[in-house]
């Protein structure tokens, strides 16, 4: 027997069983806590860029750039910016890395809901380049975790469309 489905599809009518909500309850309570957990320790990095042509030789390849960081505590848990790791990269493919304890001489200490916000620089032989990295954080219960730097470029106005 063949019949067409509410969405038009034909095949043989097979009787389900029917379901009982309980019997996933225990899998999405899983799959929820794990997500409360990865939720309380998480910590929102933005990034913006300036291009210093004041402080910039294009003839002798360097270009710097200022940026202004805002990390902002977005899980649920209090935790410290311990250090951070910075991967530098130009277009040529020349990459520089910097380490070091906090930033600007700061260990900010966030709350949940809480932001730091600091500025910075770098200087690159090409017009164009990218930035990327990650913040060591430790929350107040001790446990270490790692906020990720999302990538941001590095460009000279107009080098880029």
């Amino acid at each position: 027997m063949r019949n067409v489905g509410p969405v038009g599809l034909v095949g043989p009518v097979v009787p389900v069983a029917p379901v009982m909500a309980r019997q996933f309850y225990p899998v999405l309570w899983t799959y929820n806590a794990r997500m409360a957990q990865e939720k309380r320790y998480e910590i929102t990095v933005s990034p913006a860029v300036q291009y210093l042509p004041e402080q910039s030789d294009d003839k002798a390849g360097r270009y710097v750039f200022a940026y202004t960081i805002t990390i902002r505590n977005t899980g649920s848990a209090t935790a410290q910016l311990i250090s951070r790791h910075w991967i530098i990269t130009d277009a040529q493919g020349l990459v520089q890395e910097v380490r070091g304890l906090g930033v600007v001489d700061a260990q900010p200490v966030l709350r949940p809901g809480e932001q730091h916000e600091y500025s910075s620089g770098t200087a690159i032989a090409t017009p164009v380049g990218t930035m990327r990295g990650s913040y060591q954080m430790v929350a107040e219960d001790g446990t270490r975790f790692e906020a990720e730097i999302p990538a941001f470029t590095l460009s000279v106005p107009r080098v880029l469309h």
